[in-house]
């Protein structure tokens, strides 16, 4: 087990968090410069990084009134299965560095929570004991190795372990000037390691995080993975696949065409290519394009139960956070995940009702008052 990068472990009060964002900055009191500059690094200026947030800043809702919300439904269901709540914990890498039991205490969070958990495939917990450890849905973050035959056995892996779904990041086949991150002094500490890679070797498994010099390339994702690669995946796998990292409708159509089972809009959080759109700008453009044939997931920039409805509105099925319990989880470890998920889905259901909106079915882009240049005029979205 890797030593905890935590440099304060006093008890907090959780109930006393009222925002999400105020898990921030007790997080950077309990993690090392290292840890915590991982966390929150984006790419180069990091103007997609501020974007993200930006974009929800700028956007207005405007509610109805004497509507009945009595009660109120936040479920939504996908790939056949019904989840009480539009909000996932999105994949992030190396949970060791924030908790000593790394993502075995996400998962618990997770249960706790009762949320979808999106575990890397660079976790710090290999795939089988994550899975061991949930009472709730798994999904598995899949990036394509330049090892193909490794990339089919370790899906084959996922399905033994019972995952319910793949989300293969398509939107880093080199890497990005995290320079953030790299002032940090990243590197992967003894007791960090990259298990779900053993059969690779121990270079896979341990080596630094990103190449030292002008070497732009990773040796565990694919610079030459292509949309043949999703063909293939298709092919040799059961489960379900969404393809994370599409900011493009014409990348989005592509993804149909090919078989995706459901579409990601992220920019990867603002860490891999800097001055793209906010994912939220992408959004509606790609559920234009897409038209209802497939499940739209988003992440990038969520920290209120507003951003959620926002987020809804222009398309989204269900939205995913990453930072957040993050930052939850150095705070206080798995009650610190579940308080996260806790405040957002109080937050969305404030909301809802505060808009007269009381089931995501009945979201859409009327509760939207347009005045922020994510559409080509600024209106009050009418009633078709």
């Amino acid at each position: 087990m890797a030593t905890s990068t935590s440099r304060n472990s006093a008890e907090v009060d959780l109930a006393a968090l009222l925002c999400v964002d105020e898990f921030e900055e007790l997080a950077r009191e309990r993690l090392s410069r290292m840890a915590m500059e991982y966390a929150v690094a984006g790419v180069a200026d990091e103007a997609t990084l501020r974007e993200n947030r930006a974009a929800f800043e700028r956007l207005r809702l405007v509610p109805r009134v004497f509507v009945d919300v009595s009660r109120m439904d936040t479920s939504v269901t996908l790939f056949g299965r019904r989840h009480d709540f539009p909000i996932l914990l999105a994949p992030c890498s190396y949970q060791k560095l924030t908790h000593p039991d790394g993502e075995l205490a996400v998962v618990a969070g997770a249960n706790l929570a009762g949320a979808t958990f999106i575990t890397a495939t660079f976790a710090s917990v290999s795939l089988e004991d994550t899975a061991a450890a949930s009472r709730q849905p798994l999904w598995f973050q899949l990036y394509i190795h330049p090892d193909r035959e490794f990339t089919r056995d370790l899906v084959a892996r996922t399905e033994a372990a019972g995952y319910e779904a793949l989300v293969v990041t398509a939107d880093v086949p080199v890497n990005g000037p995290r320079y953030r991150e790299l002032r940090g002094g990243f590197a992967l500490p003894a007791g960090v390691e990259r298990v779900n890679l053993e059969p690779l070797g121990r270079s896979a498994v341990s080596d630094a995080h990103r190449p030292k010099g002008r070497d732009i390339y990773s040796a565990v994702r694919a610079p030459d993975v292509s949309w043949k690669d999703l063909e293939l995946l298709k092919t040799g796998t059961r489960l379900p696949v969404a393809v994370k990292g599409i900011l493009h409708p014409d990348d989005a159509r592509l993804a149909v065409e090919h078989g995706a089972d459901a579409i990601y809009v992220s920019n990867h959080g603002g860490r891999s290519l800097d001055t793209v759109p906010s994912a939220l700008e992408a959004l509606p453009r790609i559920a234009d394009r897409v038209a209802g044939a497939r499940p739209l997931l988003y992440d990038g920039g969520i920290r209120r139960g507003t951003d959620i409805v926002k987020a809804l509105a222009l398309g989204a099925t269900a939205v995913a956070v990453g930072r957040p319990w993050i930052y939850g989880l150095a705070v206080a470890g798995p009650a610190g995940v579940a308080r996260v998920v806790e405040i957002l889905r109080t937050e969305l259901e404030m909301a809802m009702g505060l808009l007269g909106r009381p089931g995501i079915a009945v979201i859409d882009r009327t509760i939207l008052w347009e005045t922020s240049g994510l559409w080509q005029t600024s209106r009050l979205w009418q009633d078709s």
